[in-house]
């Protein structure tokens, strides 16, 4: 039988109304609130919001990071019949323009000052925009705008109607059906407008479940929500599988607490995107530059044990009495302490997906006893289309597809799927919506990939990235860009990098530091520098980084499909890639396009075969203001190596 995110929420707060549904950290201290409490905050919420005039089947935006307040405002949202559209915090206001206008949207909740001012300032270009509510009052007590208020106001008002129409909350949840549209989810759009995916109650619930049933996840899991409530994997673990399954979610202090606040809850359910993981890795490393001569060596030691012994024992393979023996010594001074440090220690399941991780990162989290799983799938296929069963977890799949999931290949290899979590549409494009579901009703994912003996999902790269080596040596050679920038982030001192070569002979790379991976790295060898562009162009940054390159040129070279995508030159970027300036979305996914086309400059002088360009860019600062940054960039040649290849 179908049902609604406010019905599961009521049943929850009937069945167990004393246990903490949500924590959040505020001034260094956890506060818990339970089921009932939720629920009493959402009916009041929901009188709130139709005492304003929202009303079944309207949009309202939710900005903010993850609160407890904001959560409550997503459910009484949808106990009216009314859809939140979450938008992401750090975008900027222009970026609000186009969903605010093509959802006509007239309500918005958020969180503070900083998403306050930038409604107001989209007023003069969405005049329909006419209520906005904010959570934290800090540093708004002198605005006097029309149709501002706190949540505090909202909340209060619905009291008072609470008292005045006791039944009304109750009659609405009982209208709502699983058809109905729950969410609406802008795509990051990497090229043009943001798309509006829309998802019902029963496609957002079903996929939940269905995960949920896949690794046996109880109202006992632990999850700390950190990453942008846009992001649909986010709403996902942190609000879909929440209700679902009714376990707790705890919502930082702020970003720069979270490895700290992770640390305090130890969660035993998470999830991140590969970058996240990058992140903690780096951290590791730059901790371990810093160590004692002896604590290194016992470290490298132990991790080079780890990396051939590890992931054989997390799948359950046979291992040596005395690699047992060995590792379990590993596991006393080296594997927990580290799992301890990365708050990871509680982890159960840990799932990473939003992008191809590097097998090699993979690797070293499965390899010192952290279950790390990946996952398949997308905003328009409610995230859950193939996990990865425990003893099946491979760097180069994705896992197998779950309940009622099919999946199959079109004759081009892009990947076809049909599940019940499919998107109802894209908002008022239809003609966007024809293209990626048939009248059969199987979705085009764009990726391509193909299934392999063990009946596990492989994917290559997305559809329209992998492409071929023209001329040279390499002629007619598979070129998958994702893959090979994925291996170069392993890397601590490589942050992002973006390659080329598709209808070219050779490839080629753009790389953007670590700034602090590498800027420790270079005080440790008293190497003064100015800032990113000083510290991105030294010659001894430049040779650090071929070799990082040149070792990824040998892993590829015994890949006999991807040899030919070894890296001939490269450059080190003047300045950081940033989705303010355009060039990536809220995700940190790459904008190869706009990259390309930006860039093209530098994307010349590295085919033809100059040794340094000079460039002048120009940049958005974090108050709005712009400026350049100017640098001539040095071209380096890399070392490719000869392909491996297999025994007849």
């Amino acid at each position: 039988m179908s049902t609604t995110f406010p019905r599961l929420l009521l049943a929850h707060a009937a069945q167990r109304p004393d246990a903490p549904a949500l924590r959040e950290k505020e001034y260094g201290i956890w506060q818990a609130l339970s089921w009932s409490q939720l629920a009493d905050l959402v009916r009041a919420l929901a009188h709130g919001l139709a005492q304003a005039g929202l009303q079944r089947g309207q949009h309202i935006v939710v900005v903010g990071d993850n609160r407890p307040r904001l959560s409550a405002v997503m459910l009484a949202a949808q106990s009216l019949g009314a859809i939140p559209v979450p938008l992401y915090q750090d975008a900027v206001a222009a970026e609000f323009r186009f969903p605010i206008n093509n959802a006509d949207i007239a309500f918005a909740v958020v969180e503070d000052q900083e998403q306050v001012d930038k409604m107001l300032e989209l007023r003069e270009h969405c005049p329909q925009l006419g209520r906005i509510w904010f959570d934290d009052p800090r540093g708004l007590r002198h605005y006097n705008e029309p149709g501002l208020s706190s949540l505090d106001d909202l909340i209060a008002s619905g009291r008072e109607r609470m008292a005045q129409q006791p039944g009304f909350f109750d009659a609405e949840v009982q209208k709502g059906e699983g058809a109905d549209v729950a969410a609406m989810f802008f795509t990051s759009g990497t090229t043009g407008n943001p798309k509006g995916v829309v998802h019902t109650h029963n496609s957002l619930i079903d996929r939940a479940q269905a995960g949920a049933r896949f690794d046996k996840l109880s109202s006992d899991e632990e999850v700390l929500a950190y990453l942008p409530p846009a992001w649909i994997g986010q709403n996902i673990f942190s609000y879909a599988q929440w209700i679902a399954c009714g376990y707790v979610v705890n919502c930082p202090e702020s970003a720069s607490t979270v490895t700290i606040d992770l640390k305090e809850i130890g969660p035993t359910y998470y999830f991140a995107p590969p970058r996240i993981f990058e992140g903690l890795l780096t951290t590791v490393m730059i901790r371990m530059e810093d160590a004692g001569a002896v604590k290194k060596w016992l470290f490298h030691h132990f991790m080079n044990l780890a990396r051939r012994v590890g992931p054989a024992k997390m799948d359950g393979k046979p291992v040596s009495g005395l690699d047992r023996l060995h590792y379990a010594l590993g596991q006393l001074c080296i594997y927990g302490p580290l799992r301890n440090s990365l708050g990871l220690s509680r982890v159960r399941v840990a799932y990473t997906a939003g992008e191809a991780i590097g097998p090699d990162l993979f690797s070293f989290y499965r390899s010192i006893g952290i279950n790390l799983k990946q996952l398949y799938g997308s905003t328009e296929t409610a995230v859950f289309v193939c996990l990865q069963p425990d003893h099946e977890a491979r760097a180069d799949t994705v896992g197998v597809p779950i309940d009622g999931v099919q999946v199959k290949l079109a004759p081009s290899g892009e990947i076809l799927v049909k599940s019940p979590g499919l998107l109802k549409e894209y908002y008022k494009n239809p003609e966007a919506t024809a293209e990626v579901l048939t009248a059969e009703g199987w979705y085009h994912t764009g990726d391509a990939g193909f299934i392999d003996a063990s009946g596990h999902l492989k994917i290559i790269d997305r559809a329209k990235d992998v492409g071929r080596i023209m001329g040279g040596a390499n002629d007619g050679a598979m070129f998958a860009p994702k893959y090979v920038e994925n291996k170069l982030k392993f890397f601590p001192f490589i942050k992002e990098a973006v390659a080329f070569g598709d209808k070219r002979e050779k490839v080629c790379a753009f790389i953007n530091i670590d700034m602090e991976a590498v800027g420790n790295w270079a005080e440790k060898r008293n190497l003064p520098y100015a800032g990113y562009t000083d510290l991105a162009q030294k010659p001894e940054v430049y040779e650090m980084i071929r070799e990082c390159i040149e070792k990824v040129n040998a892993d590829l070279a015994q890949d006999e499909l991807l040899a030919g995508s070894q890296i001939s030159r490269f450059l080190v970027l003047h300045k950081e890639l940033d989705a303010d300036d355009g060039e990536m979305t809220r995700t940190r996914k790459v904008k190869r396009g706009f990259i390309n086309e930006r860039y093209q400059v530098l994307v010349d002088a590295l085919y033809g075969g100059k040794t340094s360009q000079y460039i002048e860019t120009q940049v958005k600062f974090e108050d709005g203001r712009t400026g350049m940054v100017a640098a001539d960039l040095k071209i380096v040649d890399t070392k490719v190596f000869s392909p491996a290849r297999r025994a007849a």
